[in-house]
């Protein structure tokens, strides 16, 4: 019987079993990636004394201008689901990078707006970020990078 060679995640995993598929191999490989990723970009942010999430937030809110967006439209924008949306504004809000105002004809309807200090913060992080993402994949082809793309789509489509 050929002897098969281990896989770089069962080595990481410490796993001497086979996976029980290549289906199950796929997913934890996903996890794994996905787990090692956020690592990273969480010590990416920490010198800026930001993180992913609020970065996140700081990008959406920039794109909606000045109609600003209530907590559940920036909520249902968020590339990771936040819990807690309300004490995650809150933070922001008292770091100086949002505000946030009560409609004056609905007083339930609060919307959020990014701040000059939010707008100066994200211009900061502009170049280091687009080179922490060209360092993270340095060596990995434009076909690779599409691929990825291309089977990400197709199963958060199955997901949905």
């Amino acid at each position: 019987m050929a002897h098969m060679k281990k896989s770089s995640l069962a080595t990481a995993l410490k796993q001497n079993r086979p996976f029980v598929s290549l289906e199950q191999e796929a997913y934890l490989s996903m996890l794994r990636t996905a787990s090692d990723l956020s690592r990273a970009v969480d010590q990416f942010f920490r010198p800026f004394d930001i993180t992913p999430s609020q970065y996140n937030v700081l990008r959406i809110l920039r794109g909606a201008g000045a109609d600003g967006l209530c907590r559940n439209e920036i909520s249902e924008r968020m590339v990771t689901a936040t819990p807690d949306m309300s004490r995650l504004l809150d933070r922001m809000e008292r770091a100086g990078w949002v505000t946030r105002e009560r409609a004056e004809d609905d007083r339930r309807q609060v919307s959020t707006y990014i701040t000059e200090s939010g707008m100066k913060l994200l211009e900061t992080l502009e170049t280091p970020i687009r080179e922490f993402l060209a360092r993270l994949f340095d060596g990995t082809a434009v076909n690779d990078l599409k691929t990825i793309l291309k089977f990400n789509d197709q199963i958060r489509t199955q997901l949905s």
